[in-house]
């Protein structure tokens, strides 16, 4: 699928620039020399009638893109094979085609057209696949960065903002387009004094680590198998093989390294008047190998190890890995920049409902304040009516004092009067008491409100803050877990290794048992030929006794058992295997010469015995 993605990208490139009308369109004799050169490209058989038959149903009019890739997709991109063609002519060729009607080279162009066409690559490797092909800003800020990491200068990225703002595909999204990424690369390295040479070597170099997936290359030297010598070879790592050449233009090249999950690297000592040294292991081989420093050595052995993880995955490519982790990154950041618009709008909801309730708070204390002031009114109101009822009264008093004499029972009906007057007073004051003690009642009722308003609020913002570090607890434990699983890899990576060691003991363990019972099947070999040794010196005994004593006259043959020489014991597998062997010598030798003394012996009493007898 990521090779179809790849080619689709050049083939598009190619298709548009056919479309000199800018109306979508294709006419079909320049789709035929398309579809004729991709086949060439791509080494595929190539059908001419199979274009015609396709849109046979159609007029005589131009094909546009959704229209030609059914063709494409079944008639081409179907029967490619990877491996049977070279990706980097299919480029040229869809590069040429458009390059010769966007890519305008303006007067102080550094770039060459070789240089140009290996950005184009980059640009559509790290590109979307979203037509028309864009670059985000942070990928052509990331591309900008490998090229200012190879180069003497560093390329200023200050440029990038505006042509963003200029060349911005979609207003949605600002997106730079291919061209407008050529331009500002060329526009970099003119006002950054860049040489022509040096920029190429550097697009080069960038272009063989993203596109061509080269890991890391360089001078190391290598221990030979046969002659065990060091020479020095240039170094090629990709996520499938480790490949060394004769010289750094890579054309001959000396042995390629499989890496696959039963390779392994190591660090070794220094020896043999080399240092930094590492070795490379595979299940038949090991390759020894020296680095200039402990830098480049430590560099070497993590690509490896890279090289090595991407294998076991099965990806081929460290960049689009990348590539999808700085997607999943960008997807991530956008998600949280959505969830802060959201929250920025609930928190602005939020703050209008408050402000929304001060208000009310605020027409509520205008209420209060004016039932306040209309209370006060009719306090003052009643309160100027007692103070002209007892005026009343009064001048009733000093009218009643007046005409006493005369009037004592009018004098005791306004007694009456004024007793149910003072009555009506004092309900008047007890009903004002009690309106007094209802409107604090109420006043304390609403500094009760918002004392519980003010807690409410002060809750909220405590829940948010621990909303906000249960999700920082969130993402510690999704790193610990990664963390975790990172360690559980390398541990069953170990215990892979230990098995490995386990397995190679137990084979040399057979080994010395098969060489032992060989030593046995020899030892009893010999037992048997010492035994038959041992009755051949018997016989010859016995032989030497009859030529070195003739039978004389009147003598008496000896027995044949004093003739016979002492017997010679043969130990067993078990005791050789047992007692020590000096032991053992030493006791036989002794036993033989004993046997020998009294064997002369034997022989001397029995010719003194015999002579008297003669006689």
């Amino acid at each position: 699928m990521a090779l179809r993605g790849a080619l689709l990208k050049s083939i598009w490139y190619a298709f548009t620039s056919l479309d000199t009308e800018d109306s979508g369109k294709v006419s079909k004799s320049q789709l035929k020399v398309l579809s004729h050169n991709l086949h060439s490209v791509l080494r595929i058989p190539h059908d001419p009638a199979a274009l015609e038959r396709h849109f046979s149903d159609d007029d005589d009019g131009p094909v546009s893109s959704q229209g030609y890739m059914p063709y494409l997709n079944q008639f081409i991109l179907d029967k490619v094979t990877e491996g049977t063609f070279v990706k980097e002519e299919v480029d040229e060729l869809c590069w040429t085609l458009c390059s010769k009607k966007n890519y305008h080279p303006a007067a102080d162009q550094l770039l060459t057209n070789q240089d140009a066409l290996r950005l184009w690559c980059l640009f559509n490797f790290l590109a979307d696949d979203r037509y028309p092909l864009t670059l985000v800003p942070e990928e052509v800020e990331y591309l900008l960065r490998k090229l200012s990491a190879v180069l003497p200068v560093e390329l200023s990225c200050v440029e990038l903002e505006e042509c963003v703002s200029q060349e911005c595909v979609s207003p949605s999204q600002e997106c730079v387009s291919v061209w407008s990424f050529l331009h500002l690369v060329n526009r970099s390295a003119v006002s950054r004094g860049v040489d022509a040479d040096s920029f190429s070597l550097a697009v080069e170099k960038v272009y063989r680590e993203v596109v061509g997936n080269v890991l890391k290359e360089g001078y190391l030297w290598k221990k030979g198998h046969l002659r065990r010598n060091w020479t020095e070879r240039w170094f090629c790592l990709k996520p499938g093989s480790f490949s060394y050449y004769v010289s750094e233009d890579a054309r001959d090249c000396r042995g390629v390294i499989e890496m696959d999950h039963n390779c392994c690297v190591e660090v070794l000592p220094d020896r043999d008047g080399k240092r930094c040294m590492f070795c490379v292991k595979t299940l038949n081989k090991t390759f020894e190998i020296s680095a200039p420093d402990s830098r480049q050595r430590q560099e070497w052995i993590t690509a490896i190890h890279t090289a090595l993880r991407l294998s076991s995955s099965g990806r081929w490519s460290l960049h689009e890995e990348l590539k999808c982790v700085r997607q999943e990154q960008r997807a991530e950041q956008e998600r949280r920049r959505v969830l802060r618009v959201e929250e920025t709008r609930r928190l602005t909801e939020l703050q209008e409902e408050r402000e929304e309730q001060r208000v009310e708070l605020q027409l509520l204390k205008e209420a209060q304040k004016q039932s306040q002031e209309s209370l006060q009114q009719e306090e003052q109101r009643r309160r100027s009516q007692h103070e002209e009822m007892q005026n009343t009264l009064r001048r009733q008093l000093q009218e009643a004092q007046e005409a006493r004499a005369n009037l004592r029972a009018e004098v005791a009906v306004r007694d009456l009067e004024a007793e149910h007057q003072q009555r009506r007073i004092r309900e008047l004051e007890d009903l004002h008491q009690r309106l007094q003690e209802a409107l604090q009642l109420q006043i304390r009722a609403r500094q009760e409100e918002e004392t519980y308003r003010y807690t409410q609020t002060r809750l909220l913002a405590e829940e948010e803050e621990k909303v906000k570090s249960l999700l920082a607890l969130q993402e510690e434990q999704e790193e610990q877990i990664l963390q975790t699983e990172r360690e559980k890899q390398e541990l069953k990576l170990e215990m892979e290794r230990k098995c490995q060691a386990l397995e190679d003991a137990q084979g040399q363990l057979e080994k010395v048992r098969a060489s032992r019972r060989r030593v046995d099947q020899d030892i009893a070999a010999a037992q048997r030929k010492l035994r038959q040794a041992s009755t051949s010196v018997k016989h010859w005994n016995v032989q030497m006794n009859r030529l070195m004593h003739p039978i004389g006259p009147g003598e008496r043959r000896a027995s044949s058992g004093n003739l016979l020489a002492p017997p010679v014991r043969i130990p067993s597998v078990s005791e050789s295997e047992s007692r020590p062997p000096e032991k053992q010598t030493i006791k036989q030798n002794s036993l033989d010469c004993g046997e020998s003394s009294s064997t002369e012996i034997m022989d001397c009493g029995n010719t003194d015995n015999t002579e008297p007898a003669e006689v």
